[in-house]
Order: structure tokens, then C-alpha cells, then sequence
């Protein structure tokens, strides 16, 4: 029995508890075995974190998009946006504000 990419990123977290990546992969593979809950609230810690992690803001909103969440999504990208900007990542900063802006085709709520 081969085993999963979740169980993988869960065993690599036992020696490496506090590697961030890990936790946002554990994070995105929650969310991707419909345990979104869970994930959803691993990403929102990433987002509290000193400093908090930026892609962690454009994978709450992506997750929400398809939930139909958009208010949810609109919020974390919107913090996103300046939390990249603070930190000088431009790149995620457009990433995320190119999606708030088709968001906007759904009208705000």
C-alpha cells in the first residue's frame, strides 16, 4: 500500500513541527479530502503567524471561491494584498488583487 502525500507531509511535521511549508501543505491537502474545516483554520493560523505567510491568504481565498464564500475569500485577499506589500512581495500582491478583481463579477454581498 503506497502511502499517501498527506501522511508523507504528516510524518515530515514529527521531526519538523514548525516548518511552515509543511504545515501549508498539510493545510492545502486537508482542504483538498474535504476536511476544509480543518485546513481552512490551519491557513488562518499561517495568516496570524510573525510574520504571517503570504500564500497562505491566496489559499483561504481560493478554497472559498468554490464554496461560494466570496466575502471570506474578498477578506483574505484584501489582507493578503497588504500583508505581501508590507513584507515587498509584489508578485503574490498581484496574484491576489488579479483575483479580487473577478471576484468582483459577483457583486459584493
Amino acid at each position: 500500500m503506497s502511502v499517501s502525500r498527506r501522511h508523507k507531509i504528516e510524518a515530515m511535521l514529527l521531526d519538523e513541527p514548525d516548518d511552515i511549508f509543511l504545515r501549508y501543505s498539510l493545510a492545502v491537502e486537508l482542504c483538498g479530502e474535504n476536511e476544509w474545516e480543518t485546513g481552512h483554520a490551519m491557513l488562518v493560523q499561517l495568516t496570524h503567524m510573525t510574520p504571517p505567510y503570504v500564500p497562505a491568504f491566496f489559499m483561504i481565498a481560493n478554497q472559498a471561491v468554490p464554496k461560494g464564500l466570496l466575502d471570506t475569500a474578498r477578506s483574505a485577499l484584501r489582507d493578503g494584498i497588504e500583508e505581501a506589500r508590507r513584507q515587498g512581495n509584489t508578485h503574490a500582491a498581484g496574484e491576489m488583487a488579479g483575483l479580487l478583481a473577478t471576484l468582483g463579477e459577483f457583486g459584493e454581498t
